[in-house]
């Protein structure tokens, strides 16, 4: 076994081991840490896989597989049905998993300091390291029906996180609204399971394979198959991305899941399925993606600006910053709709930076509630009277999703735009103007928020809040705020090592 291999292994074996490792030991705090540990190795194995990329992209040709990974592992699985157990990483997958990585790694360590109410913390340790699995083996799978397998691991674990650990309380209603937001989770990730299963049964049908690297660029398959397979891939995809009209599960889902729950959802859950919308459905399906991009585009703008006036008239902060998702995606979502090497790099650092920046806004959210025992704006003003770090680590996630020149959120939205006016006609150019309005409406909602939160006379709930912030808070913040600013001021750390294989892709979209 190569130290590649190596590597792809661990990188899947270091949570899975981790969560039975603290599922064992019987001491709630020792096993808390155990599983921060395990995090830990795993973010280790994730950043070395971009060491000694054997598949290098120099080599890139014509007559080469549009996907070449660094590193691969090529296993029999089930030989009788020719599907292999293929992992690989390459330029658009590696920030992802390098991503997911240092994010359950923050979660489990906050985990050791604070404990939501409900279940035990060692069994919330486990299960966020069981979604990270999830999340890891689906960016790094290379086989439809192993990537299948991987997309779902996520949706049990989520589920009891929600129930267990969620909501605002132990009163009945409390907890009834948290099982309605884990349900309505999993009917909608369920429905979006279906179609990806019959759109990966209707590829491998056809083909008479499931890998990846063979399929991308749409070999062997027919005008009429990819059609249909793109439309059923695109729609499972586009739930959980999430995609307006079936976004509708995402506020719930946030604004009942515990803090670490809504980091991880909104920091990488998302991703799945605008990283499977690259990977499967537009490399796998050329011609769906090219016949269906006008229709992907109107509804990525349309997420835009619905996501940006609803978030416009929300009163409670994780609803506003869960809604904020909506449009951020969409501008995801429109980079991916151009088909262009501009529009899914824009799509690839879009990704990377809400990751971060959510990510964070859902930390620094988590411990407002926290603090002040309640979400609703109109009861959190004067927060930089009392609390002036909070306050400014608050306003520097804002102005960095509102996607400020020189911190992480700008490159994505700014090149989606840029991508469609590159496209051309009056459609696209609708479209990009559309889109440039919903990045003012997003400053809007977001200057809105720091005004009613940070400024005016300190609201009882927010008067005798202690000034400082905790260790373990610091600990887990700062890689966020640094990632903000290091993305934001070098955007060649994420463009740079997917520029050749986005290049690549697009070669086979023409």
């Amino acid at each position: 076994m190569s130290f590649g291999e190596f590597l792809l292994v661990a990188v899947l074996a270091l949570p899975a081991l981790g969560a039975l490792a603290v599922a064992a030991l019987p001491r709630d705090l020792p096993a808390r840490v155990a599983g921060t540990v395990a995090a830990a190795l795993t973010l280790v194995a994730a950043l070395a896989l971009a060491v000694d990329r054997a598949g290098s992209w120099t080599a890139y040709a014509a007559t080469t597989p549009a996907v070449r990974p660094w590193h691969a592992l090529d296993l029999p699985w089930v030989p009788g049905l020719d599907l292999r157990f293929h992992l690989g990483v390459d330029g658009i997958s590696w920030p992802l998993v390098v991503l997911t990585a240092l994010l359950t790694l923050l979660c489990c360590g906050y985990t050791c300091w604070r404990v939501p109410a409900g279940g035990s913390g060692r069994a919330l340790v486990a299960l966020l390291l069981v979604v990270e699995v999830g999340i890891l083996g689906t960016f790094l799978a290379l086989d439809l029906v192993l990537f299948f397998l991987f997309f779902e691991i996520v949706l049990l674990p989520m589920y009891a996180i929600i129930v267990g650990w969620g909501g605002d309380g132990t009163d009945p209603a409390a907890v009834a609204a948290r099982r309605r937001a884990a349900r309505k989770f999993a009917l909608y990730t369920l429905f979006g399971s279906v179609l990806l299963l019959v759109g990966v049964y209707v590829v491998v049908a056809a083909a008479g394979t499931a890998d990846i690297v063979a399929l991308t660029g749409g070999n062997g398959l027919a005008r009429g198959t990819q059609l249909a397979a793109f439309t059923l891939l695109a729609v499972a995809f586009a739930v959980k991305s999430p995609l307006w009209p079936l976004h509708s599960w995402l506020p719930d889902a946030h604004t009942q899941a515990p803090t670490v729950g809504s980091v991880l959802l909104a920091g990488v859950l998302l991703k799945m399925g605008t990283y499977g919308l690259i990977r499967v459905a537009v490399g796998v399906a050329p011609e769906g993606a090219r016949w269906a991009a006008p229709v992907l585009g109107v509804l990525a703008v349309a997420a835009i600006l619905i996501g940006s006036l609803v978030c416009l008239a929300q009163t409670e902060l994780k609803r506003l910053i869960a809604y904020s998702s909506v449009g951020h995606m969409g501008f995801v979502l429109l980079g991916i709709a151009t088909l262009t090497a501009t529009g899914i790099q824009a799509a690839l650092i879009g990704n990377v930076a809400h990751g971060i920046i959510t990510g964070l806004l859902f930390f620094l959210a988590g411990a407002i509630k926290d603090r002040t025992h309640t979400g609703a704006l109109r009861e959190l003003s004067g927060l930089r009277e009392t609390a002036p770090r909070l306050s400014g680590l608050l306003a520097f996630a804002a102005v960095a999703s509102l996607g400020l020149p020189g911190l992480a959120g700008f490159w994505g939205e700014a090149f989606a735009v840029v991508a469609a006016v590159e496209v051309g006609g009056a459609l696209w150019i609708t479209l990009a103007v559309l889109a440039a309005f919903g990045g003012a409406l997003t400053a809007a909602y977001l200057l809105r928020l720091l005004r009613q939160v940070t400024h005016g006379r300190a609201t009882p709930a927010v008067a005798g809040l202690k000034p400082g912030l905790a260790g373990a808070e610091v600990a887990a913040w700062a890689p966020l705020v640094l990632l903000a600013l290091a993305v934001g001021l070098a955007p060649t750390l994420v463009l740079g090592v997917a520029e050749a294989p986005v290049t690549a892709l697009v070669e086979v979209l023409r």
